[in-house]
């Protein structure tokens, strides 16, 4: 796997990781200011939810990773057949 390769995989999973752990914790305001939307989170915790993100991420890309580069999955040969 090169490494472009790698940083999109990299990339994509990140992606679907942040937006599985989007709903973790969200509690809405029960009372909104006015002009605040009502739906939205009173402490969405971006930071810490972006540094999970990172981190599960990594593991991931790394487990495809190695799937692919010890040949456990073959694209190769599986387009072959």
């Amino acid at each position: 796997m090169s490494w472009t390769s790698l940083v999109a995989t990299y990339a994509i999973v990140w992606w679907l990781v942040l937006f599985t752990t989007l709903p973790f914790g969200v509690k809405a305001s029960e009372s909104p200011e006015a002009g605040m939307e009502p739906g939205a989170p009173e402490k969405p915790r971006m930071w810490i939810k972006a540094g999970i993100t990172t981190v599960v991420a990594a593991v991931i890309t790394a487990g495809i990773w190695a799937l692919i580069e010890y040949q456990i999955i073959d694209f190769r040969t599986a387009a072959a057949v």
